[in-house]
């Protein structure tokens, strides 16, 4: 979403500065979009398919390449059917032109029972809340930090990651705009993170315990008299059910489990009531714990019932240039999600939302009989360092009958693929997003040319293509424009657009013409002249991005439940409060493990990038000096960190940015593996966090992995 100034020489990028003029970032730029060049011109990148032949890779032509695919997939089909298929797709997914609007393209023809994502090791817990409390899954409220006085902003670090699940430029500068109005930020968090640098206020709090917290939060607002709903009133159900609920929580009872003294709750729940406009905002560290849908769904209970919701500062429904394909779905048209309506073959899993934990795959792949996983294609993703127990399931891959992956590198996962088809560059393919939008407090929108040609098939092909065969079907057979063609027919009928009309307004199908689509049936479209409105053109036409204006509330338009109303109370998140109530006299024992993420780090995935890597090693474990003494582990030095899944040697970097009792390491490392080609990766190899994440340890209503508040030991080496 970052504007950017690109200047090529000789065909090769020379530099690669934030663009001032740009609507949206106007001028600000983090490491990782300046690097962008760095990783076009990587040696290591692949631009040619591959096909491996025993433990060798050798380049292929594409039509070599999905004839091999045929070869490998038919075979399994017919024999085992669409159960023995499955894909894994990774999060980079969601920032390519083509892979997130033609996924269904190649899952669908299929026929596969379902995939596996990084979504259950990430976000899962906030689509379940989401789903429930407002009728789709990614209609995400977002913190509208611009406007607010009061941000309280747990398990979030955006000074790492730039805002997750908040689309926002230069976080750390609207940090301190917030605090020059005269407004307060208050960082939740077991490390002392940048973000928290920059706050006025920071609150060490035991992970794992934020629901408890929130909960405590919320009841001194029902004891006070301080719940409100403002112009929510008579759109808002079950406020008895939530005083009920948070009754046994109250800030006393949670001190000692939290680690957050009751005074200190108290005094939060009493500024948050004080706040003419406040920003609940949880993020990853919320999310991936073990009662992550718990403190998901009471960030947004705690900001609905305190007012903080669907006004300008609080928590908003984005009102997006382009209309999100994720927004299509609702439970008014398709009724409320039934989870646990099949459980993954080995294990018993429940399935929620269509997906089991990540973890299982590898279960999936080694126990025999039917429905075991015998194709996999991985999109874009790198689960032998990304998922929970990972060491099982890098054994399990090399079982694979055929193992196809979509991805620019060989790498930790994909050494074991048996044909690898590789992407574009991001300077290589126009781009307008479509997902980080609805989760942004402007509506803004931006189009950018590619920079260099691509002179091979881009990834929505790819993706077709591999659908047909995966369906049983010659490549040589697959009508690409045919089935482009039928799927933005049905989209444009999902939206009430008659596709007679609107086809014969292109020249070409692809990603281009569902950007116009987007663009074209949102809330500033023209909807194919049916009102006045901006196209795709006009985003053409305006380099540097379009704005219209900030968010307004809308929650009446954007909640899309069976009755329209926001039921806060759903038995399905009652009945895990049991659970949590159990931990209130639970003794806080033992040794705790949270990750974390680093401002020139995207998960794995951009480790061989030179300059993104170079300087002090990033990938230590923090530990706070107290715990270093106790355990005789000096600065410096080498600890042995051991959890049921597994054991692993760290440096170690003493710090008391980390709250006593926990420990912490970085995660997406672990690039010493032999067989692939990442050699500047390989010179800062780190370590593989995932290997002591047990794979079952996991929330329970949504099926996250919980990679935050890991029980470890840690020793001296």
């Amino acid at each position: 979403m970052c504007g950017l100034d690109v200047k090529v020489e000789d065909e090769r990028v020379t530099l690669i500065r934030g663009n001032k003029d740009d609507v949206w970032t106007k001028g600000y730029l983090c490491p990782k979009g300046s690097a962008l060049g760095h990783l076009h011109h990587d040696p290591d990148r692949l631009t040619t398919p591959m096909i491996r032949d025993g433990e060798e890779w050798r380049e292929v032509t594409w039509e070599e390449a999905f004839q091999r695919c045929e070869e490998l997939i038919h075979p399994i089909v017919e024999q085992h059917g669409p159960s023995a298929l499955t894909a894994f797709v990774g999060n980079p997914a969601g920032h390519s032109y083509s892979l997130s609007r033609y996924l269904s393209q190649m899952i669908g023809p299929s026929g596969m029972p379902h995939i596996y994502s990084a979504g259950t090791v990430d976000q899962w817990p906030k689509n379940v809340t989401s789903i429930l409390l407002y009728g789709n899954q990614w209609l995400i409220p977002a913190p509208d930090i611009a406007r607010t006085d009061y941000w309280l902003l747990m398990g979030g670090n955006p000074h790492a990651s730039g805002g997750s699940l908040m689309s926002t430029p230069d976080a750390l500068g609207q940090i301190e705009a917030i605090r020059a109005r005269g407004g307060k930020v208050v960082v939740v968090d077991p490390r002392r993170t940048k973000t928290a640098d920059v706050a006025d206020e920071w609150i060490g709090i035991q992970p794992g315990t934020d629901a408890a917290w929130l909960l405590a939060i919320i009841n001194v607002l029902f004891e006070e008299g301080h719940v409100t709903l403002g112009h929510l009133e008579g759109m808002v159900e079950d406020l008895d059910a939530i005083e009920i609920a948070c009754k046994d929580f109250t800030p006393e009872s949670v001190a000692s489990l939290t680690r957050v003294p009751a005074e200190t709750t108290r005094r939060i729940a009493g500024e948050i009531a004080a706040a003419s406009a406040a920003s609940i905002y949880g993020r990853i560290g919320l999310c991936n714990q073990e009662f992550g849908t718990l403190a998901s769904w009471l960030i947004d209970v705690l900001g609905i019932v305190s007012g903080h919701f669907d006004r300008p500062g609080t928590l908003m429904f984005a009102n997006p240039v382009p209309f999100p394909l994720g927004w299509l779905a609702s439970t008014k048209v398709n009724g409320m999600p039934e989870f646990g309506k099949w459980q993954s073959r080995v294990r018993g899993a429940p399935e929620v939302l269509g997906q089991v934990p990540a973890s299982c795959l590898a279960e999936e792949i080694m126990a025999p009989g039917p429905g075991q996983i015998r194709c996999l294609i991985n999109v874009a993703a790198n689960p032998a360092i990304s998922v929970p127990d990972s060491a099982r399931l890098e054994a399990a891959l090399p079982h694979l009958d055929a193992f196809i992956a979509i991805d620019n590198y060989l790498n930790e996962t994909t050494k074991f693929a048996h044909v690898i088809l590789p992407g574009p560059s991001p300077l290589e393919v126009p781009h307008f997003d479509d997902l980080l939008w609805a989760f942004a407090t402007r509506s803004v929108g931006k189009w950018s040319e590619p920079i260099f040609p691509l002179d091979r098939p881009d990834e929505w092909e790819i993706l077709i293509r591999l659908g047909q065969i995966l369906a049983g079907k010659h490549d040589a057979d697959t009508d690409v424009a045919a089935i482009d063609d039928a799927w933005f027919s049905m989209l444009c009928q999902a939206t009430g657009i008659d596709p007679a009309k609107a086809l014969p307004l292109y020249d070409h199908g692809g990603p281009e013409r569902m950007i116009d689509w987007s663009i074209r049936v949102g809330a500033f479209g023209d909807r194919y002249g049916e009102r006045d409105g901006v196209t795709l053109e006009d985003f053409k036409a305006a380099p540097d991005g379009l704005d219209f204006g900030p968010a307004v509330p809308r929650a009446e338009e954007a909640v899309c439940t069976p009755d329209g109303k926001i039921h806060l109370a759903h038995e399905y998140l009652l009945s895990d409060l049991p659970r949590l109530r159990a931990r209130l006299d639970a003794s806080v024992d033992g040794m705790v493990l949270v990750s974390r993420r680093h401002l020139r780090s995207k998960n794995s995935w951009l480790h061989n990038v030179r300059v993104l890597v170079k300087g002090k090693d990033r990938c230590t474990l923090l530990m706070h000096p107290e715990d270093g003494a106790r355990l005789a582990i000096a600065d410096g030095s080498t600890a042995r960190i051991s959890s049921e899944a597994g054991s692993i040697l760290a440096p170690v970097e003493l710090s008391d940015e980390m709250l006593p009792g926990v420990v912490c390491l970085p995660h997406g490392w672990g690039h010493d593996k032999e067989g692939t080609r990442l050699s500047v990766a390989r010179e800062h190899a780190g370590v593989n966090n995932n290997l002591l994440a047990p794979g079952d340890f996991v929330d329970t209503l949504s099926g996250n992995a919980a990679v935050n508040g890991i029980p470890v030991e840690v020793v001296p080496a």
